[in-house]
């Protein structure tokens, strides 16, 4: 019997009131709520600083939550039962003081056991918020369960005070350090289609693979958000955390089952045997207005100081010493207000050994993260006809064709479940934290320092000039054939036409496959 079923919950949003509860948070826990993931007598409570009246609270609530039928309508009616909103200080006694006296009358009605704390917060209340939970809210006789959000520090330093200091106050058991990006699906996926499957787990290594490329791309830039974003820059916001968790879950060895601290400590290990990121192996950029003038520049978001030179693209090159890995590129890539919105991971094979024949191109395992999600192995293949020209095909799994009847859920969604089943292995360890940010601070602290300069990029282009040169000086080949994957359109694969067009589309930016 799944935890979620022994102990029912009393779930505490702190944040509540800002963008990534209103985007993320409260959608997610309607989801799990409809889908009755989520017991129905489930009181959901909201904490932040912002005064709002019940109808106010509501709409904030509704504002991204996506309705679909009568029964959808129907659910959030009830789900809305459920929730309750009180405002308050961070760093005062008073307000979770009346956060305790709410959640006891609360749970005298509901019965629930069990509190879960979900910190939608930025990371300078974290311990200040975390005090008062403790000091206030913590039952010895109540499960308890602490989601905090990130970013988890700004570098390895503050990252052990901030690990310290959480870890005075809670156990590592209660501390759930989420990364929404483990939630999704295809990064969920990879552990079965490495270990489940023999022809690619046989192929998994340094013999058979040249490189391997990670790639994250925002057409949107900060949007007035600059502000924020500048104090930890597109490496802090997306590559040490994102990008690494899918790094560590595509190279790690077999765990010895799939428990969670098994999974984990095989993630340690190979982060372990990554060392810090040397400084001719980082390229970046920081994104002007577009070529029509449309789109502003960076430094023109009024919040972005000054001359700023936080960059909001960078490529990075990683190197694993084990011997599995040893010699393999993993390139890095993510930016803000570039071509297209894609995360994906591009496995490139070494060439063939002594081939007949001419214009080959390397073997590739693509694994579209999102949006729509596929995995395809992109092959030579005889063209038909007399001849013996060969061309490039694939062979592929594109979910929205094979899979149309399934919802994937939302990564928050999943996540939270994992939360309240007391499931570890999708979220973040201290010691897997400690290890990332010994791989990034060396060179964070060199860009801070201003000694590398971003190469500047207009908004909606590719990124900055130099990224095939640096791809190419780190082991990627470029095919001598053109290819353009046929992506599927969201109808599924009887939209043969618009397949097309989508293809015809994406040409120039599929075509080389960047």
């Amino acid at each position: 019997m799944s935890e979620k079923k022994k102990h029912l919950y009393t779930v505490v949003v702190l944040g509540a009131s800002g963008d990534l509860a209103k985007k993320k948070t409260f959608p997610a826990l309607f989801g799990l709520f409809k889908n009755q993931y989520l017991d129905q007598n489930t009181h959901i409570v909201g904490y932040a600083r912002t005064k709002m009246d019940r109808p106010k609270f509501e709409e904030h609530v509704t504002k991204h939550i996506k309705l679909k039928t009568q029964d959808d309508h129907d659910a959030l009616t009830r789900f809305l039962r459920q929730c309750s909103y009180l405002d308050g200080q961070y760093d005062t006694d008073d307000g979770f003081q009346a956060l305790e006296k709410s959640l006891v009358d609360i749970e005298k009605s509901s019965r629930a056991t069990a509190r879960l704390f979900y910190m939608a917060l930025p990371p300078s209340v974290f311990i200040p918020v975390a005090t008062n939970l403790k000091k206030h809210n913590y039952k010895k006789d109540a499960l308890i369960r602490l989601i905090v959000e990130k970013p988890f520090g700004m570098d390895l330093e503050s990252s052990r005070k901030l690990a310290k200091d959480l870890g005075a106050l809670f156990t590592e058991e209660e501390i759930y350090r989420i990364d929404h990006y483990l939630g999704k699906e295809m990064v969920k996926n990879l552990m079965i289609l490495r270990f489940a499957n023999v022809i690619f787990g046989s192929v998994w290594n340094r013999h058979c693979i040249d490189n391997v490329q990670i790639t994250f791309k925002e057409k949107i830039g900060t949007e007035g958000r600059g502000g924020y974003f500048d104090e930890f820059g597109i490496l802090r916001d997306v590559m040490q955390n994102h990008m690494l968790q899918i790094l560590t879950l595509m190279t790690m060895e077999p765990p010895i089952s799939l428990g969670a601290e098994d999974v984990r400590d095989e993630k340690v290990k190979v982060l372990r045997f990554i060392p810090p990121i040397a400084k001719e192996d980082v390229l970046l950029g920081q994104y002007t207005k577009s070529e029509d003038g449309k789109e502003p520049g960076y430094l023109d978001d009024k919040t972005v100081p000054k001359g700023s030179k936080t960059p909001t693209y960078a490529a990075a090159t990683l190197y694993i010493h084990n011997e599995r890995w040893s010699g393999v590129p993993f390139i890095l890539k993510c930016g803000k207000a570039l071509d297209q919105q894609k995360t994906e991971i591009r496995i490139q094979f070494k060439d063939v050994s002594g081939n007949l024949l001419s214009k080959l191109s390397r073997n590739e395992i693509v694994i579209r993260v999102q949006p729509q999600e596929a995995v395809y192995v992109k092959i030579m293949n005889k063209e038909p006809g007399l001849g013996m020209k060969t061309v490039i095909s694939d062979l592929d799994l594109s979910y929205s064709s094979r899979f149309d009847n399934s919802v994937i859920p939302e990564a928050y969604e999943s996540l939270i479940l994992d939360s309240l089943n007391g499931d570890h292995s999708n979220f973040v360890r201290d010691d897997e934290l400690d290890a990332a940010w010994k791989i990034f601070t060396p060179i964070l602290k060199t860009i801070d320092n201003g000694e590398i300069v971003p190469v500047p990029y207009a908004f909606g282009s590719r990124g900055p000039k130099g990224v095939t040169e640096f791809m190419a000086k780190h082991g990627y080949m470029r095919g001598e054939q053109d290819y353009v994957w046929p992506q599927h359109s969201e109808a599924g694969a009887n939209a043969k036409g618009q397949e097309q067009k989508v293809a015809k589309d994406q040409q120039k930016d599929t075509r080389t496959d960047h």
